[in-house]
């Protein structure tokens, strides 16, 4: 599958667009990872990089009284978010703005908690781990998802999926990779697999249903769709074997 095609693009963002969530994850989640995180000032200075239409960024907000801005490259999750925000009367500590997490323009050490779920390994795990460091304050807060592997020895359809995220690792190696990275680890929990299907992959697998018939004559689009529902049913068979950790480690 050509990632870099055009069409693939485009469809890529119809299946996504209008969902809960981009990536597994819930609110009992968060705040279980946010019950890890201690000694935040009452109004804590947070990113929630790749916020996606930013369901866990209102989550943020809401639990922890926080000046929280969701970034995302993606303009047309960072409207979704912009309109969620006007509508909540939010715009006083909530901001939602397009950018790169490659390229953060904010001020070294002025933030009390980046937050990132999922989206670490567009940059790549550690690389994450030792650009966004810069941006937090002394002992500040990271808390992200990464995906792992929970077994060893995974089928070769599980192989398949992850041969385009080759840094994939188990927890005990992502937990060196962490401390290596100067941090210390405060705890860490598997997402339960409820938090990928609930917001995710059941609205998703019906999304892929509606645009199935709206494509039914388009053989091109038909195997873009398929590939995004064989994701979903390797994960449905074979969840045993990998899944998302959720990391809190402090500087």
């Amino acid at each position: 599958m050509d990632f870099n095609d055009p069409l693939f693009q485009r469809i890529f963002f119809e299946v996504h667009s209008g969902l809960p969530r981009e990536g597994p994850g819930d609110e009992e989640s968060l705040r279980r990872a946010l019950s890890l995180v201690s000694g935040l000032p009452p109004s804590p200075r947070i990113l929630d990089i790749g916020c996606g239409p930013g369901r866990q960024t209102l989550d943020l907000a809401g639990i922890t009284a926080g000046l929280v801005v969701g970034l995302d490259n993606h303009f047309p999750f960072v409207r979704e978010l912009a309109g969620k925000i006007a509508a909540g009367r939010l715009s006083g500590r909530l901001l939602a703005v397009r950018g790169d997490m490659n390229q953060l323009c904010i001020r070294p050490q002025s933030l009390d908690l980046i937050w990132c779920e999922g989206a670490a390994y567009l940059m790549g795990f550690v690389k994450a781990l030792g650009s966004w460091k810069f941006f937090l304050k002394p002992e500040g807060w990271l808390a992200l998802t990464e995906a792992v592997w929970l077994k060893p020895d995974p089928p070769e359809p599980v192989r398949n999926l992850w041969e385009e995220y080759p840094d994939l690792k188990d927890i005990k190696s992502n937990l060196a990779l962490i401390s290596e990275c100067g941090y210390k680890v405060a705890g860490h929990f598997t997402l339960p697999e409820s938090a990928w299907w609930d917001h995710y992959y059941t609205p998703l697998e019906k999304r892929l249903a509606e645009l199935r018939k709206i494509y039914a004559s388009k053989a091109e689009a038909q195997d873009i769709l398929a590939y995004h529902q064989n994701e979903i049913d390797i994960y449905r068979q074979y969840s045993a074997y990998y899944g998302y950790e959720f990391f809190v480690c402090q500087l």
